[in-house]
């Protein structure tokens, strides 16, 4: 089954744009690991950064949280944000149609 992850970063003040810069060079390096179907930076309103991601089981998730880009990303972030990032892990609860319904 897939999971779902969300991951909301608070930015110090001042340091949304650097956060954003600092995470994407990660892009790639997870975008190439096995199992992971969507990583996705989006800048929300209220001045939070959030990644997220979809995997095709939680095994890929564990390797993700486990594997070099997320230690390189963790170091490039740490001294722009306001502490760890708050994360939510989830499976989908598919209703409606099957493109709608679920990511």
């Amino acid at each position: 089954m897939t999971v779902v992850v969300t991951a909301v970063f608070q930015p110090r003040e001042g340091q949304r744009d650097a956060l954003i810069a600092a995470l994407v060079p990660a892009m790639n390096a997870v975008h190439a690991e096995n199992g992971c179907l969507l990583y996705a930076i989006h800048a929300a309103t209220d001045g939070t950064v959030v990644m997220i991601e979809k995997w095709a089981d939680a095994a890929a998730l564990a390797a993700h949280a486990q594997g070099s880009a997320v230690a390189a990303l963790q170091e490039a972030v740490t001294p722009l944000v306001t502490g760890p990032a708050t994360v939510v892990t989830m499976t989908p609860v598919p209703a409606g149609t099957e493109s709608q319904g679920a990511l």
